[in-house]
């Protein structure tokens, strides 16, 4: 077991438990780089980290758009043939969310101020941070100030910001709202925070470029055209030099750019109001990294400044910068129609229906259900407005991963996605179709047919410089097609299966059927399918054969695709022949397919009664876990990693997610050994092992050791446990948080098209309460410990399936079924010396060990 157990690890008296918000009431600022994660905001397209509106101290000052970035030629040390050759990196994006306050011209800066009262919340029914604090001044004025920053959900373009002060004494107050272009996310100043995050070498961090990336391309200021209506943003009451008002859609502040090596465009534009009885006036500054709009103002004591900004950023491909100003003009006088008023509701509307279909309520359980929601609404920051883009693997929350697509989306986040917003599932699956075209070239830049997936990318291409546990990771087509098959077994979308989701189908079945082969399994035995030379999501074992998981995801892979043809086939044969001549289809192919599936080598030991990882797993010696110092994990960070692949040790789960994914390729007895064997020996070095883990101890009844997993997968950002969130959330942790409840607790399985449960509710809860879109129905589940409860909220009757036995669910009719338990409860956890000492198929005995030489102090130089 790699954790310990985790009640509730954050400090309350700091983060108290809300159930609907994150809120942060005493400001510290050590741990700056984990709070502007765990606060930041975003919308699938536009992200901002947590960063405090007068800048300054910082970790990272991280603005983000969801695909833009910049390429890089990998400079391969030693290079062959195949190796990926154009790096991605996303972008900092110029940073808007620069509000500075100057009371008696100091500077209110959060990290030295005397604040004497200071409180953060992230509102998830609001979907809105907001910052409220007292400052007492170096002269001693006392001044309250009232920050709130939001991304649009339903203007994906659009992030809204107010800054509101009232002093208690009559003062000169500014107010520099900014616009700045910080590459790498530094400060302007080139100053880093003291203690702001957890700097040093970490190959999960961002490239950073020694050269300039965003080109300018212009700098101005400018009228926005104001569109017609009684926003409430409107109506400034300012009396400044000149008098008159300023009201938000007069003039705009515009900067746009052009990355030097990528050729991609972005704009921004911002435009502002200040509402206030005081005098004020307002000058504009607009340079190619910096524009500024200042307002200077005459505070009177008890005499409130309320502060607007929209913002609106505009990105592409290749479209000019000057016609994404235009579209920044669009959002902004759309906005400022709108209103503020308008914008906040509209979000709160939204929020409103996303949690409708979406929340898990845990009964009874206030922390719990805090931290659940925090992760439910980051899986929706990352992916609700990701449209035409992938999900990235840190969101908009961070430059961790450096903005790249991975197998995390279609594994931890789309099932999420699938039963609660099936259309965002489906834009997230178009996204995959979009780059085959680059897969199909990838395939054949490692001599295979059809398609092969990049281990990580932006824009389609092969960004992993590390092939062992980059390229190796064939499985990703597997994964892909997993969640596509999910999502169509849940929605019935023929017209996608039809037009798009039948080509990815096929093209990485023939990836399949080419990479593989047939061949006798000793003398006289079956002939069977094998995969060589691939690497398994267990990144601490590389380029072996037969990883189990690669071969079981791609035996799904190729029946499913060869199902879904003949399901075309059979409903449509116009959309079949079209599919066929658009793919260059052989007859045969289908067959062969089925036929490589039902050959496929299932790695199998009869003498210790498990599936082996790989065909050579077996051969090597435990890592003794448990006596490896605490400093020297995670293992990636402190050992070469010819080192790790010698051991049995695997930095996450391998063969027991395949039999998650894959329930009914394996028997109940089968599930409870191989978990067994492999919980010790997983470290839990990447963020998505505890997901996985949750739900198998959950299934084959370790209920304590799945509480314990659950809690690793819920606080992994919010108590900071792998210690890396200051570079961004881990989303595929995040959506495995639901995963974690429906399949684990709830103990949902969806083979085959069928919706069944097994449920395993921890002993001590009171029960859960979810909802699941399935094929057009709507559905609300109830666990409790003695029964589980089915409503139809909309749609058709609708089956499921409790332990074996069919339920049908009518309008209006709830169904309850009684259960007699939650499942097994086995006491107390796997453990190593369970294995240590058991004998191999050849008689060898298995040992436990640590690499000795890199524990010992290097003795001094003579």
């Amino acid at each position: 077991m790699a954790w310990q157990p985790i009640d509730d690890p954050l400090n309350r008296t700091r983060f108290p438990v809300d159930p609907w918000a994150l809120r942060e009431v005493a400001f510290d600022g050590r741990d700056l780089g984990v709070t502007e994660t765990l606060f930041a905001v975003a919308n699938g397209y536009l992200g901002m980290r947590g960063n405090p509106e007068e800048g300054r101290a910082a970790y990272e000052h991280g603005t983000y758009i969801n695909g833009f970035h910049e390429t890089f030629r990998i400079r391969h040390a030693e290079d062959a043939y195949g190796f990926a050759t154009v790096g991605q990196t996303m972008v900092n994006v110029p940073d808007a969310k620069v509000i500075r306050l100057y009371v008696d011209d100091e500077p209110l800066l959060a990290t030295v101020a005397d604040l004497q009262e200071y409180e953060r919340t992230l509102d998830f029914r609001a979907g809105r941070l907001t910052r409220e604090l007292v400052w007492r001044t170096p002269s001693g004025k006392r001044v309250q100030i009232r920050a709130t920053r939001m991304a649009s959900f339903t203007e994906r373009h659009l992030a809204l910001m107010t800054y509101e002060l009232v002093t208690d004494r009559d003062a000169p107050v500014t107010l520099s709202s900014q616009l700045i272009n910080r590459q790498d996310g530094e400060d302007e100043y080139h100053v880093c925070g003291p203690d702001a995050g957890n700097p040093g070498w970490d190959p999960r961090k961002t490239e950073t470029f020694p050269q300039r990336v965003l080109e300018p391309v212009f700098a101005q200021a400018d009228a926005v055209e104001q569109v017609g209506g009684s926003g409430a943003v409107r109506g400034g009451k300012g009396r400044g030099d000149g008098g008159g008002r300023d009201g938000i859609g007069n003039r705009g502040v515009f900067l746009g750019y052009r990355c030097a090596n990528s050729g991609m465009t972005v704009t921004v534009g911002m435009v502002h109001e200040l509402d206030t009885d005081n005098d004020f006036a307002r000058t504009e500054t607009v340079a190619p990294d910096l524009a500024e709009v200042r307002f200077t103002v005459r505070a009177r004591a008890g005499v409130p400044i309320r502060l607007t900004k929209l913002v609106a950023y505009h990105s592409s491909r290749g479209v000019p910068a000057a016609e994404l100003r235009d579209r920044c003009r669009l959002t902004l006088a759309r906005a400022a129609e709108r209103g503020v008023d308008g914008l906040v509701e509209d979000q709160r509307q939204f929020m409103e229906r996303f949690w409708d279909r979406s929340d898990v309520v845990v009964r009874g359980q206030s922390a719990t259900q805090q931290a659940v929601r925090w992760n439910l609404f980051q899986a929706l920051q990352a992916s609700a407005r990701a449209e035409g883009v992938g999900i990235p693997a840190k969101g908009m929350t961070g430059s961790g991963y450096s903005g790249h697509y991975f197998w995390d989306s279609e594994i931890y986040v789309l099932p999420f996605l699938t039963y609660t917003t099936p259309s965002w599932a489906r834009n997230a699956l178009r996204f995959r179709y979009t780059m085959l075209d680059a897969a199909r070239r990838r395939a054949l830049e490692l001599s295979e047919v059809g398609a092969l997936y990049p281990w990580r990318t932006i824009n389609g291409e092969e960004a992993s410089a590390f092939y062992a546990a980059g390229t190796a990771q064939y499985h990703i087509d597997a994964d892909v097609a997993h969640a596509l098959a999910q999502y169509l077994r849940a929605t019935d979308d023929v017209g996608f299966l039809e037009r798009e989701a039948i080509d990815i189908l096929v093209e990485t079945a023939r990836m399949w059927q080419g990479l593989g082969f047939m061949r006798e399994a000793g003398r006289g035995g079956p002939v069977e399918f094998y995969i060589h030379g691939v690497t398994g999501p267990d990144e601490y074992t590389t380029v072996v054969n037969d990883n189990l998981f690669t071969n079981v995801m791609a035996r799904s892979n190729l029946r499913s695709a060869a199902r879904a043809l003949e399901l075309l086939k059979t409903n449509n044969e116009v959309a079949y022949a079209k599919a066929v001549v658009r793919l260059g289809l052989k007859p045969s192919e289908p067959a062969d397919w089925l036929e490589a599936a039902d050959a496929m080598h299932i790695p199998y030991d009869p003498s210790l009664g498990i599936h082996p990882q790989d065909d050579q797993f077996l051969q090597k010696e435990i890592w003794d876990l448990d006596s490896t110092p605490a400093s020297k994990r995670p293992l990636l960070l402190h050992y070469h990693p010819l080192v790790i692949y010698r051991f049995q040790v695997l930095k996450q789960a391998d063969v027991v997610l395949a039999q998650f994914l894959c329930s009914r390729d394996f028997t109940a007895e089968e599930k409870l050994a191989d978990f067994d064997y492999y919980d010790p020996l997983t470290t839990g070095d990447s963020s998505l092992s505890a997901v996985a883990q949750a739900i198998m101890a959950a299934e084959v009844g370790y209920q304590e050791l799945a509480q314990k997993y659950f809690s690793a997968a819920l606080y992994v950002d919010l108590a900071n446990l792998h210690g890396n969130a200051s570079d961004g959330v881990h989303v595929a942790s995040a959506g495995g948080v639901w995963s974690s409840l429906v399949f684990g607790f709830a103990g949902l399985r969806d083979s085959d098209g069928q919706l069944s449960f097994e449920p395993r509710l921890p002993e001590l809860w009171e029960g859960i309460d979810f909802q699941l879109a399935f094929r057009g129905a709507r559905l609300r589940v109830s666990l409790t410990p003695d029964a589980i409860t089915f409503k139809l909220m909309k749609g058709p009757e609708t089956k499921v399936w409790v332990r074996g036995r069919p339920v049908v669910v009518r309008p209006g009719a709830p169904a309850v079924v009684a259960l007699r338990d939650q499942g097994p409860r086995l006491l107390g956890a796997p453990t190593a010396r369970d294995i240590t000492g058991a004998l191999r198929a050849d008689g060898s005995v298995i040992t436990a060990t640590v690499p000795t030489a890199a524990q010992e102090e290097s003795a001094p130089a003579r």
